[in-house]
This record gives C-alpha cells, structure tokens and sequence, in this order.
C-alpha cells in the first residue's frame, strides 16, 4: 500500500504475531509482508483498509478470551484459597481447644492415680481388720469401685481426646497443602492474565486514534450480525417468562453497575469481571452463587435457551469462560473484558454454550 497508515497497521499485525504466543493455541495469523519504504512527506496517507483492523479485532477478541479463561482459572484458585483459608482457621481453633481439653483431662488422670496411690496399696482384707467396722468398709468399697469406672471413663476420654487432636492436625497439614497449592495457581493465573491483557494492550497502542474508532466500529458490527443470526434462528419465539422476585431484584442490581469498568479479579463495589457481576447480583437477591462462570455453569440448573426469563445468566463459549445476566428482550447484561465497563448487549451476539437458573 505504501503508506504511512498501512505501516501502522502492519507494524500492529507484527504485534499480532508476536504475541500469538500467548492466546489460544493455534490462533496465529500469517506473517505480514514486509513494509514498503516510507512514503514522502507531502504524501497524504489513505486510511487502512478494514480488512486489515478486521484481523486486528480478531486477533484482540483471541487474546481477551484467552485472558478471561486465566481470569476464571485465578478466581477459582483464589476462592479456593479462600475457602481453605477458613477452615485452616477453624481447624486452629479445634487444635487449640483439644490441647487445652487434653492438658485439663491429663490434670484429672494424674490427680486420680495419686488418690489411688494413696488408698489403693493395701489388701481389702487389712481394710477390713484395721477399720473394725463391716459398713463402713463396704461403703468405702463401693466408693472405691465408683472410683476405678470413674477413672476408666476419665482414661477413655483422654484416649478420645488424644485422637481428635491427632485427625485435626493430620487435616490441618492436608489443608494447608493445598492451600499452598492454590495460591501457586493463582499467581500461575495472575501471570497469565497479566501476559495477554499486556499483549492486547500493546497491539491496541499501535493504531491511531481513528483507526481505534474503526475497530470499535467493526467489533460492533460483529456483534450485530451474530445477534440477527440468532435472532433469526427463531431461539426466542417462545420466551418471554416473567422473573421471579429474586430475579428482579438481580436484574436491578446488575443494570445498576452499568458504566463501571471491567477489572480482571474484581466482584465490585467499583468494578468487576464478568462472574464477578453475576455473582454479586444474585447475592444482592438473597441468593449465594458460585464465583466463577464455569461454577455457574456446573453447578447451577440448566435451562433451554427458548425457556429463560430475567434474572437467568447465559454461559458462553465452549468452555464457559464469559457469562452474563438475560435481561429480556433479547438483550443480557455483562461486563465484558478489559478496557470496557458494564454495558447492555444482544444475547447472542457471542457463541451461546447454555443457560442457568440461580433460583430454580
């Protein structure tokens, strides 16, 4: 082409290849032929052709989802982290209270033989002569044999208590192992995140103001024609069921955090990732959700496309790694990727893989 444009936009497509690396596997793009020489000063350099941002915004939209698939990965480490973080935290506590239970029952035990020390070195038939007194020796008799179940019952207690300790200390380690484990995924996570949203940016910063505006024209314009596709494909003839109240409440929750911008990791109030929006929406509701999208996806109930209503949360890609809220109408809304903020979109204008019910 021969213009200073078309040297940006290769430069950029360079960018795309250089860092194919890090995005989906096998999502390399062709290497660009080399630039032609710099055009003159006078010359007026013509626009790039959309074809070439057309490959840009491809190559953006495979590194921000593989960028959401590390986040996801992060967020389940980090709630798992979490998770054994707290029960780590109660096993110490049990720990604490078997030793004390433990030192108090090794107290009993040990005043308990030194009574039975005292008392217990002599023959019952020289009690017998030395008190004189048959009733009082068998009062003394039975106390004593009150004594020895008392003392069983306390050594059996104390055999008991010894165990318990042992299996909260034998769960504590397994927890922290795996604690230790999780927080190494997430900061295997936290790289990966890192590395694509830094590989996006970078290939972003290379076009121009204008040129930046034509990509966000194109991505708009995919977006559109996968809606019309699947609006033509009859998915929502036979919706239009009401939200419950949960729902409702999880919609105006959702809507609410329009314009606020997307943070990898984040669950708001400032800002969120996509499962961060859902999650807190429907806990806003009443009702507590997994963390991640493919959580939500798992564990929630499933729901046919044609079946949904508002309040319920659309799982997309195959490997559910992007979701958002159905809203009605046809339209969602979700938090979709870096450098973006909490918007309305078709719900189909990305790849559906199913729905779930929060409050089936």
């Amino acid at each position: 082409m021969g213009t200073g444009k078309r040297v940006l936009v290769t430069a950029a497509l360079a960018v795309v290849c250089a860092t194919t690396a890090l995005a989906v596997p096998g999502a390399a793009l062709a290497a660009p032929a080399p630039p032609p020489a710099a055009p003159s000063a006078a010359a007026t350099p013509p626009a790039a052709p959309d074809r070439d941002l057309e490959a840009v915004r491809k190559q953006l939209e495979k590194l921000y989802r593989a960028a959401a698939v590390a986040t996801e990965e992060y967020n389940a480490a980090d709630e798992k982290a979490r998770e054994q973080s707290a029960q780590l935290d109660e096993l110490t506590v049990r720990i604490d209270a078997g030793r004390e239970r433990l030192a108090a029952l090794r107290d009993r035990a040990g005043a308990a033989a030194r009574a039975q020390y005292r008392t217990g070195g002599m023959p019952d038939e020289a009690k017998l002569i030395l008190n004189g007194d048959p009733d009082d020796f068998l009062d003394g008799t039975g106390r004593v044999i009150q004594g020895e179940r008392a003392t069983k019952g306390l050594l059996g207690d104390l055999a008991r208590a010894q165990e318990d300790l042992e299996t909260y200390q034998a769960d504590a380690s397994g927890h922290l192992t795996r604690l230790e484990s999780n927080r190494r995924a997430k900061a295997t996570a936290r790289k990966k995140v890192e590395k694509r949203i830094a590989a996006a940016e970078e290939l972003e910063s290379r076009l121009e103001k204008e040129e930046k505006v034509r990509l966000a024209r194109l991505e708009r314009l995919a977006a559109e024609r996968a809606q019309n596709a699947w609006l033509g494909s009859g998915a929502l003839k036979e919706t239009g069921g009401a939200a419950t109240e949960r729902g409702e409440k999880a919609v105006e929750y959702a809507t609410a955090q329009i314009g606020k911008p997307y943070r990898w990791g984040a669950a708001g109030p400032a800002s969120y990732d996509c499962s961060g929006l859902t999650s807190q929406a429907w806990l806003a509701a009443g009702r507590a959700i997994p963390r991640t999208s493919q959580e939500q996806w798992r564990r929630l109930e499933r729901v046919e496309v044609a079946d949904m209503r508002p309040g319920d949360l659309i799982v997309y890609f195959n490997d559910a790694s992007h979701i958002g809220m159905y809203i009605g109408d046809g339209r969602m809304v979700h938090s979709p990727r870096p450098g973006r903020t909490v918007t309305i979109a078709g719900a189909g204008s990305m790849p559906i893989l199913g729905v779930v019910r929060p409050d089936a």
